[in-house]
């Protein structure tokens, strides 16, 4: 088990990634969804609709992970956060959410007529997230730990992944 406070969950948690986000459908399915996220050092935040699935689902169970990894196979490292959920609605959620876009959009981007009011309209509720356990891992600590070195000698041995 890791923790929030372990240096790779932080730069995960912190950087500029795609993440997965699970939630439970009302027939008992995992609905997963990319999603950005923001991380206030203690809970982690999605900008989403209310009409969206995920806050759907939501309303009718609490439990959510995210999943954020590097997308690198040579490097690949990632964490998993489950937790609570609970949606934020009003001016806390506009606050939230553009915290949010700041992180994966310029400055010029959210300024523009044509893309940051999209974006603010279309996000109008926040799903917070509190985590309660946090697993990661980190594909080049097992390459030393296991493989021996074999991945970090032979960069040929690990396709890369369609982006």
């Amino acid at each position: 088990m890791a923790s929030l406070n372990d240096a790779g969950v932080k730069e995960l948690l912190n950087g500029r990634f795609i993440g997965t986000l699970g939630t439970h459908g009302p027939d008992g399915s995992v609905h997963m969804v990319a999603v950005w996220y923001w991380f206030d050092g203690k809970d982690i935040f999605v900008a989403t609709s209310s009409r969206s699935r995920k806050a759907r689902n939501l309303d009718g169970n609490p439990k959510v992970s995210l999943m954020i990894d590097s997308r690198d196979v040579a490097a690949s490292r990632g964490v998993t956060v489950a937790g609570t959920g609970r949606m934020i609605r009003g001016e806390e959620s506009r606050k939230k959410n553009l915290e949010i876009h700041r992180k994966y959009m310029s400055a010029g981007a959210i300024a523009d007529p044509r893309v940051g009011p999209v974006f603010a309209g279309w996000d109008d509720v926040t799903l917070q997230i509190t985590p309660v356990s946090v697993i990661a891992w980190d594909m080049r600590e097992a390459d030393k730990q296991v493989f021996g070195g074999a991945f970090e000698g032979n960069p040929g041995y690990l396709l890369p992944v369609e982006r």
